[in-house]
């Protein structure tokens, strides 16, 4: 039994291990993966008047050390690494590492901001829980969860920064200037957070050592301490996966403030092609996530002490909130409707004279700031956004159904693929291939399988291991035959449904690569783009970018409505199937991102 054990946990950290490597090496050969010359972008930096003739071109190549092939510079490059050396940037020809410690300097103190504001907003949401006994705020905490965070930087950033002036928009002199993008940054963080420990505490506080406290007139305080210590072991690890998530969100807070952290360094590097300084900011972003998961074993370790350190506690799953189907119904309707009333209208059409015109009975949503009509890009936007992140789906759910039979192997890839935020991989897929919708979809593609792969592995574990299987295998069944009409049918159709949930959520993924420039490329009406298009006159025109919000927002409650109204019907069915004492398919619990 020990051995079955054994096998694969070291497989997974032997996958763990490979895939590990295989990001940094990815990493150190970005200049020679990197679609574009490395050579030109360094000469256009150093002498914008030079012309890129192959004697100039040959002769960067020669100095960069580029002419050495691939495996050559990836040695130079790991090399320097390990003496501490990171390279000089190409476009300013300083050291990259103090550039590197700066940004860094500046993102973990913005993310230890936010990481206070998200522990004092889960808090308020857990603290009705401990008053009442039962989870008050499920709905409310899974909205805040869902709202990307640059969505929300730049909500903040209109009401409070521009519309209000009661902040900063942009910089970073003094405490002042956190106070927005840590605000950002803790808001999604803080709400799930709370859900987590909202959702699990009241049936903690209905086991039997906690009536019995009760019984014995122990203190409420003292009740809720207990819960707290039983609860917070299963949960730390989705803390740890909130904390590489500000890895992530803080690219984008960041590059909305114009913020000097790692992220926007990161990102800044990556447009304009200094592939060193973007090998220092990723790997400085790699070890920040890795760290965050490391952290989150260790405490998690503590907590369960040496007696309970291998079985961990289990939890029971996160409650559905309790969704009306008119809710998503309702939202789906609005967002079809606008889709639909915007795919009449051409969104390309250019009119100067009307240049960010004000709503009107003519262009409803108002114009831009070259004239074309806000509702026309915003429907045909839809299509390259929606219908990007279906491929993705797709794509992540053949992904998931085929690693699902392979669970030691996945278990290990999928920690690294939990611990890269999609912006990360974005990045580094900008740098290697240029920007644009393939390259997202790619990035996205990358890191959404592990749920996926998850759910798929639980499912042909119960499945193997039910009696009707055995009664096949009794009466010579062939494995093939096994496979194809009993485990891949009872397993697709749940993992599917898991899927189809997360379309929205990688809607969102979608549209922040391309509200950074990483995704679908000037003139196309993407909903990120969009948004990002009408940051520059925000203050003149602020119709131009509530309406991509609004729409974004609107995609973020059905994704939380959706997929919790979902669960809640596989939820009572699985109820009147235990009651008639029929088996049931397990249905894929509600999550965060995607």
């Amino acid at each position: 039994m020990s051995a079955r054990i054994r096998r694969p946990a070291g497989a997974a950290g032997l996958t763990r291990l490979l895939c590990l490597v295989a990001v940094v090496a990815a990493v150190g050969l970005l200049p020679w993966l990197s679609g574009r010359d490395p050579a030109l972008t360094v000469l256009r930096a150093r002498s914008a008047e030079q012309e890129p003739t192959k004697e100039a071109l040959d002769a960067v190549r020669r100095d960069l050390g580029l002419d050495a092939g691939p495996l050559s510079l990836l040695g130079d490059w790991a090399g320097g690494l390990v003496r501490g050396d990171f390279g000089t940037s190409w476009v300013s020809g300083t050291e990259v590492l103090p550039s590197v410690l700066s940004g860094l300097q500046v993102s973990l103190a913005l993310m230890g901001a936010a990481l206070a504001v998200a522990v004092l907003l889960a808090c308020a949401l857990v603290a009705p829980v401990l008053v009442r006994g039962r989870a008050s705020a499920g709905a409310f905490a899974a909205m805040l969860a869902a709202v990307p965070e640059f969505l929300l930087a730049t909500l903040v950033l209109l009401a409070f920064g521009v519309w209000l002036g009661w902040l900063p928009t942009s910089g970073w002199v003094g405490p002042q200037y956190m106070v927005l993008p840590a605000l950002a940054l803790a808001v999604p963080a803080g709400g799930l957070l709370g859900r987590l420990v909202a959702d699990a505490l009241p049936a903690v506080l209905e086991e039997r050592w906690a009536e019995l406290w009760r019984g014995a007139g122990v203190s409420r305080a003292r009740i809720s301490a207990a819960a707290l210590r039983r609860v917070l072991p299963p949960l730390v690890p989705q803390f740890g996966m909130v904390a590489v998530g500000l890895t992530g969100g803080a690219v984008a807070v960041e590059t909305v403030f114009a913020v000097p952290g790692i992220g926007r360094t990161a990102l800044g590097a990556a447009k304009s092609q200094d592939l060193p300084l973007l090998q220092g900011a990723v790997l400085a972003l790699l070890a920040l996530g890795l760290l965050a998961g490391a952290l989150a074993a260790l405490v998690r370790r503590r907590l369960l002490g040496p007696a309970l350190r291998d079985a961990g506690l289990a939890l029971p799953p996160l409650r559905p909130v309790r969704t009306p189907a008119a809710i998503p119904v309702t939202l789906f309707a609005g967002l079809a409707v606008t889709i639909g009333w915007g795919l009449l209208r051409d969104p390309y059409a250019v009119n100067t004279t009307a240049r960010l015109a004000a709503p009107s009975w003519a262009h409803p949503l108002g114009t831009d700031g070259l004239g074309r009509d806000v509702l026309a890009r915003l429907g045909h936007g839809a299509a390259s956004t929606v219908g990007t992140a279906a491929a993705v789906c797709l794509l992540s759910l053949l992904v998931g159904l085929a690693l699902g039979f392979l669970p030691g192997v996945a278990a290990g890839a999928a920690d690294l693929a939990n611990a890269l935020p999609p912006v990360i991989v974005g990045i580094l897929v900008a740098a290697a291939a240029g920007p644009g919708t393939g390259g997202a979809a790619l990035a996205v593609a990358l890191i959404s399988w592990p749920p996926l792969a998850a759910h798929a592995a639980a499912l042909v574990q119960e499945v193997r291991a039910s009696s009707f299987l055995t009664a096949q295998r009794a009466i010579g069944a062939p494995p093939v035959w096994i496979l194809t009409r009993h485990v891949l049918p009872s397993v697709a159709a749940p993992v599917a449904r898991h899927a189809l949930l997360r379309l929205p959520g990688i809607a969102l993924a979608l549209a922040a690569l391309g509200f950074l420039g990483l995704g679908a490329q000037p003139p196309a009406p993407e909903w990120g783009l969009l948004l990002d298009e009408s940051r520059a006159y925000v203050e003149r025109a602020p119709w131009a970018a509530l309406a991509p919000a609004v729409a974004l927002a609107l995609l973020a409650g059905l994704a939380v409505s959706g997929a919790s109204y979902a669960q809640g019907r596989g939820m009572r069915k699985e109820r009147r199937g235990s009651r008639v004492t029929r088996p049931v398919r397990k249905e894929a619990p509600v999550g965060a991102g995607v």
